[in-house]
């Protein structure tokens, strides 16, 4: 199962039309903030993203999703699951991310779409285990990770950025749905 709906949205692969709507996210500072090294992403960087996010698919079998509210077909962000490459020490590991145009905060989205992608991870793809890592302080990320029912399991230094990151895990055998 590739696509997901939810009570408000579609968790769906991605179209040639999500890149523009995806760059838009990724130019805007507020949300890259928090993000890698904070710096934004112009057409061309968010053009290899999704073709990076569209090879796991592939290779993994999970991916991020391609978030757009039902109502109107709005691309809004993504979703999904990930390898943490980045962050050796936690590996192997599936992580569990997102990525919303401003916007579109503060209204329960992304908590919506992490838990029916959690279902997804456990139900479809038989993982037993996800973790989900946010820089230390960004209290929004942090608050749908307590609210998927992950709790803190370690912090850590950012390999690359220097920056402190918060590891949160769930153990998908006590996931309830």
């Amino acid at each position: 199962m590739t696509e997901i709906q939810t009570p408000r949205l579609l968790l769906r692969r991605w179209h040639d039309d999500d890149l523009v709507p995806m760059a838009e996210i990724n130019a805007d500072p507020q949300v890259m903030e928090w993000i890698g090294d904070g710096s934004v992403q112009d057409l061309d960087q968010t053009a290899e993203a999704i073709e990076r996010w569209e090879e796991e698919w592939d290779d993994e079998g999970f991916g991020l999703f391609a978030v757009e509210l039902l109502a109107s077909g709005e691309l809004i962000g993504f979703v999904g699951l990930s390898v943490p490459e980045f962050l050796p020490e936690v590996l192997p590991a599936v992580e569990i991310g997102w990525r919303l145009g401003r916007q579109f905060w503060g209204q329960g989205y992304a908590s919506e779409a992490a838990a029916a992608t959690l279902e997804f991870a456990l139900q479809d793809r038989g993982l037993d285990r996800v973790i989900s890592i946010a820089r230390t302080g960004h209290e929004a990320s942090e608050n749908v990770m307590r609210k998927l029912g992950m709790e803190l399991e370690r912090q850590t230094t950012h390999p690359r950025y220097g920056s402190l990151l918060s590891v949160y895990a769930i153990d998908l055998t006590e996931y309830e749905a």
